[in-house]
């Protein structure tokens, strides 16, 4: 492994750093996983950076509620659009079904075997259509429990030595020391005992990826910030190798979870197609094709070649695929100190899709006949 940059100093002193908790450790984690917003939180999720007077339709059908409360969030729409007319807002919290309004929604983790990758869905409904819907959530709750033992698996690659590999991997590519890479696991090892310590008190959903960058992010005030800022970027390879070796075969086949959203009377939306692009080609019953959202900006003009593409090839009376875009916001970004935010989903915006107006996309939107307020309309009349 290769020498951390940098004087020796700045990471001279972590091999003393001990493995015993501390009431710091545990005021921090709890601090980490609580729900409970302060009033400058609260006003973080009310009050927009930016607002668009001039946008009178709001289409949100991919974001991501997380724990924040969806009274505040719909304050910050009013917010951000002060002037619109029609909307369609529908929370996709992953693997977990949500209601806000008339309707419902989901985004689902499932297994394509016919090309051997995990793949997701946004499924929507008309609320009411959703209260016949236990057996789709058994499928969900599996499905969540399955996608969180994903946590567990970092946590182990970082400090099992059977998974030694997925350590010398991410430190060769990093350039961690041994030294950093120790530094690591003592922290690594506590945020493992803070969540067995906790368990009764912590939500489920709290317990995710981003849990160990946030405690992290929390050392900020304790230790050199060019060491930390090496100690994230180590710890972002090793989830990069996690998440590309995580076994996807449990989850819920494809056109299992398909069959069940349709039986439900739901509309089912492909959310980033690019992230596995062979969904293209598998001719699932699905409404639409998200051809945009911010962290999928590259292949939007070929995208909707495709959709105009497949719906020309479709026999007259089918129902045409239709063109989505999404926010993919992150709410509990919305909340975390603004210094220590991911910048890039932290200026992800619900409703805020700059593609829709783009100057050489927008006439590609027209020739396909897309735009926001015509798909809330036709959108609306599929979801009943």
């Amino acid at each position: 492994m290769t020498a951390l940059n940098g004087p020796q100093e700045r990471i001279s002193r972590l091999h003393g750093e001990g493995p015993e908790v501390t009431e710091w450790d545990q005021q921090t984690f709890l601090r980490l996983v609580s729900t409970q917003l302060t009033p400058a939180q609260k006003d973080q999720v009310r009050h927009p950076l930016q607002s668009y007077p001039q946008q009178d339709a709001v289409l949100a059908v991919h974001w991501h509620p997380e724990f924040i409360p969806l009274e505040l969030i719909l304050e910050r729409v009013n917010a951000t659009f002060p002037n619109h007319r029609s909307q369609l807002i529908i929370p996709t919290q992953h693997n977990e079904l949500m209601t806000l309004g008339p309707y419902a929604g989901v985004e689902i983790d499932c297994y394509s075997p016919e090309f051997d990758l995990k793949v997701q869905l946004l499924a929507h409904f008309a609320a009411p259509r959703i209260e016949r819907a236990a057996a789709f959530r058994a499928m969900l709750a599996r499905t969540f429990q399955y996608r969180a033992t994903q946590l567990h698996e970092l946590i182990d690659s970082i400090l099992e030595p059977a998974m030694e590999d997925r350590v010398q991997k991410a430190a060769d590519r990093t350039g961690a020391s041994p030294e950093l890479v120790h530094f690591v696991r003592v922290q690594v090892g506590k945020i493992r005992q803070l969540i067995e310590r906790n368990a009764s008190v912590t939500r489920p959903d709290m317990l995710k990826n981003k849990l160990l960058r946030n405690f992290f992010n929390a050392l900020y005030d304790r230790y050199d910030p060019a060491v930390l800022h090496h100690a994230q970027l180590f710890l972002l390879a090793v989830k990069k190798i996690v998440k590309a070796e995580f076994n996807p075969s449990h989850f819920h086949r494809t056109h299992e979870v398909i069959e069940e959203v349709r039986g439900l009377g739901g509309c089912l939306v492909v959310p980033h197609p690019e992230q596995f692009w062979p969904i293209l080609l598998a001719d699932y019953d699905v409404d639409g094709i998200e051809v945009w959202n911010p962290q999928s900006q590259q292949y939007t003009e070929f995208l909707i070649h495709v959709v105009v593409r497949q719906n020309q090839a479709r026999r007259n009376g089918d129902r045409p695929l239709l063109i989505f875009m999404g926010d993919d916001t992150h709410f509990g970004e919305k909340v975390v100190e603004p210094d220590r935010q991911d910048p890039e989903k932290a200026g992800r915006e619900l409703g805020v899709q700059p593609a829709w107006d783009h100057i050489s996309i927008a006439p590609k939107l027209r020739l396909a006949k897309a735009d926001r307020s015509s798909l809330i309309d036709e959108y609306k009349q599929r979801l009943g």
